[in-house]
């Protein structure tokens, strides 16, 4: 029996198994509580495909079995181009019935007019798809990739063809399918009809569009608010990444590593903490403002309360994310080049100007993108610090769980929200398209950066050292907020706010978790753990098949996969929620939709970090294991990965974080048992008790440390041959020589 013949049996046993062994549809109370044990199979809800049909009505599931039987039959014939092509037509036939009549069939009956038309009523409906078709769902997936590798597609690589095929089929479900829902449930109505009253309603709203602010009148519509503070959210970050980058790598600087961990610790920080420590400074309560309201006699104010605080504090967010990329960036380009410019006796002003700055570009480019994509998405912060002045973000959450209930306005502003963001993903691949920028090749560059002419350098001094100073300050802050009784009335201290969010008790000989922050606490930890693995595994096969296979589609493929980083959390949850909340797939309420939400919206960066790694490893290292007749499975798992362990572990430290720290998604997923810790601490600020909020957000600042030191002890340091050196300059504001290491 041949390998091809040994796979397809396989498949088409569990393809009977999904048939006969499994619950076809949903059981309440989840399948791995195995409560469903004891009524398996005589009930209704616990049946299996076969008994749906024959005992309970469901005739619609005929066509799943004929299409598996159709491929049993495919299984026995001799000639492969034909047993592939009628495995192919079996798998793809499949498919589309199973996911046509899970669309098709509610709860009650027709989803559709036209099927209730054509059919008549139905006695009943169907619950969403449980264990049986799903797995289902992936047999018929499978059988179409084994089709494909029969007909010789990708030399007939099972594997490889397998893995594709499942990434577009999770991408389309996870990605495209809840997009889509989004886009149909703005033209529905509340019974599912079609109605696109509510929606152009909800277009021409003269909140969302209107141009006040620059016709005289007193505001702007939201859209406009949110793009401005978009675009100087991103111009902000961008320049202050790029300071921060200068200063690291082309001054004498003494104080790198210190600036490096204060990049470290906004991204370990809940989204609304700054905007809390920013309350406590600036706030009319706050410590800033009683020390001017003291000295100058002044009235305290709301401006914090608007654009301008949510501005200062999203650019305090973003901009260690702008170095980070920057950073690796301003040190890729060759000093050669910059050595050529001065030997033709361009200044070191015009060297920059001219030769260093411009080979920046996809960096900036890229930095540019983030900081407007987050300040776009960004939740906590404009909850904070928005007051009057919401952005699309909070318009979206409280059209949904506010007091207006308006699905409808809701999908509409992330319509909105959703088109600004691909617009600036769309110009920025179109600007550096056909570009190339290439600083780095495979001859030795051992050269020495030039020093920033001096004025660039008083500048990027004058810029990021208060910065600098200010970030500490408002760390600082967020740190003793945890330990005082009542910000701004009771300035002593206490560890009430710790003992009341995580105090221990013992009962009954054991540990009695009683502090109030517990339960979402450890939620928050298992689905984190579950959904960082899976994140870095998708993300560094996508990336292996990326970079060493070659195939039609491939950029489409790639661009597919990215489009996720594109769309904005808020947009990701509101379409989740439409999509996941009715048949065929429900999924609202339980871990599964937070652990899918995170893994298919933190796999881009897992994608560019293994595509990265997989960009150094020769491919002659995976030629010579195909040779020695290992499969492409076995070649990634003893060859490929042990070489991408750095990559592997950044992948599941930022997919960890991530889970954590995210807000705008989250705050739709999260129900009574699957409450994360970012929506705990939500609902403590809402209620004014910034005390408790301050102190848990301190404890997951502190467990995340923790884990990127695991991770970091365990990856290592490793040394670039090439140092990052700068030239020796009169007249710089620093003395000390730093020498940087890559990580």
């Amino acid at each position: 029996m041949t390998n091809g013949n040994r796979r397809l049996d396989i498949v088409l046993a569990l393809g009977a198994a999904a048939l006969t062994l499994m619950p076809w549809y949903r059981i309440e109370g989840g399948y791995f509580g195995f409560g469903w044990i004891a009524d398996f199979p005589s009930t209704a809800e616990t049946a299996p495909g076969l008994l749906q049909i024959t005992s309970h009505g469901k005739f619609w599931l005929v066509g799943v079995v004929l299409f598996l039987a159709l491929a049993g039959l495919a299984r026995s014939l001799r000639d492969p181009a034909r047993r592939g092509r009628g495995l192919v037509l079996a798998g793809a036939l499949g498919l589309l019935f199973l996911s046509l009549q899970g669309l098709a069939v509610s709860f009650t009956g027709w989803t559709w007019t036209i099927s209730e038309t054509l059919f008549g009523l139905l006695a009943d409906g169907q619950p969403s798809m449980g264990a049986g078709a799903v797995l289902m769902s992936l047999v018929f997936v499978l059988l179409v990739a084994f089709g494909l590798a029969e007909r010789g597609v990708m030399k007939g690589d099972a594997f490889i063809v397998g893995s594709i095929s499942v990434l577009v089929f999770l991408v389309t479900v996870f990605v495209f399918y809840p997009i889509g829902s989004m886009f149909v449930g703005a033209v529905q109505d509340f019974d599912g009809s079609f109605n696109p009253d509510n929606f152009i309603r909800n277009a021409q709203d003269p909140g969302i569009w209107s141009l006040g602010c620059v016709s005289g009148g007193e505001r702007c519509g939201v859209a406009w608010r949110t793009l401005f503070l978009a675009i100087m959210t991103a111009l902000g970050s961008t320049l202050l990444g790029l300071a921060f980058a200068l200063l690291s790598t082309r001054t004498h600087f003494p104080y790198k590593k210190g600036l490096r961990l204060l990049t470290v610790l906004p991204i370990i920080t809940p989204p609304f903490v700054i905007g809390l420590a920013l309350t406590l400074l600036f706030g009319r309560a706050g410590v800033v403002t009683e020390v001017v309201s003291g000295l100058f006699g002044l009235e305290p104010g709301r401006w914090l309360y608007g654009l301008t605080g949510i501005w200062i504090a999203q650019v305090l967010s973003f901009t260690p994310i702008s170095f980070l990329v920057l950073i690796g960036v301003v040190e890729g380009v060759s000093p050669s080049m910059e050595e050529a410019s001065q030997t033709l006796r361009a200044d070191r002003w015009r060297t920059f100007v001219r030769v260093s700055l411009p080979l920046m570009k996809p960096g900036l480019a890229n930095a540019f993108l983030i900081g407007f994509i987050e300040s776009m998405a960004d939740f906590g912060n404009p909850l904070v610090l928005g007051g009057s002045h919401g952005v699309l973000s909070t318009e979206i959450f409280f059209a949904v769980v506010g007091s207006q209930n308006d699905p409808s306005r809701a999908a509409v502003l992330a319509i909105v929200l959703l088109s600004f963001t691909l617009s600036a993903f769309l110009a920025q691949r179109l600007w550096l398209s056909g570009k190339n920028f290439a600083t780095v090749t495979g001859k030795g560059d051992n050269g020495v950066h030039i020093a920033l002419p001096r004025g660039l350098s008083v500048a990027v001094h004058a810029v990021a050292i208060p910065w600098m100073m200010f970030t500490v300050v408002v760390y600082g802050m967020i740190l003793f907020g945890g330990f005082v009784k009542t910000w701004g009335l009771d300035n002593s201290l206490t560890l009430d706010h710790y003992a009341r969010a995580f105090s221990i008790g013992f009962e009954s000989g054991g540990i009695a978790w009683t502090g109030v922050a517990w339960n979402s606490f450890w939620t928050t930890m298992e689905i984190a753990l579950v959904s960082a693995p899976l994140t870095a595994t998708v993300g560094l096969l996508t990336a292996y098949i990326i970079v060493r296979q070659k195939f039609a589609g491939r950029n489409l493929f790639e661009f597919a996969l990215m489009m996720s980083f594109a769309i904005p959390g808020t947009v990701i949850g509101v379409s989740y929620i439409m999509a996941f909340n009715l048949p065929p797939v429900e999924m609202t309420g339980t871990a599964l939709i937070l652990i899918a939400c995170f893994v298919f919206r933190n796999m881009p960066v897992g994608v560019r970090g293994g595509i990265a790694a997989m960009s150094q490893l020769d491919k002659s290292l995976d030629e010579a294991s195909l040779t020695l007749r290992a499969d492409s499975f076995r070649t990634i798992r003893k060859v490929i990965l042990p070489l991408m362990r750095p990559a592997l572990n950044a992948a599941l430290v930022y997919s960890f974080v991530r889970a954590i720290t995210s807000i705008s998604a989250v705050i739709f997923l999260v129900s009574a048992q699957y409450n994360m810790a970012t929506s705990y601490i939500v609902g403590l600020v809402e209620n004014g008790e910034y005390g408790v909020a301050i102190a848990y957000s301190s404890m997951l600042i502190v467990v995340m440390l923790a884990v990127i030191t695991g991770f970091q002890f365990l990856v290592g340091e490793r040394r670039l041959r090439r140092e990052n050196r700068v030239a020796a300059a009169p007249r710089t504001p620093s003395v000390a020589i730093g020498q940087e290491k890559a990580v």
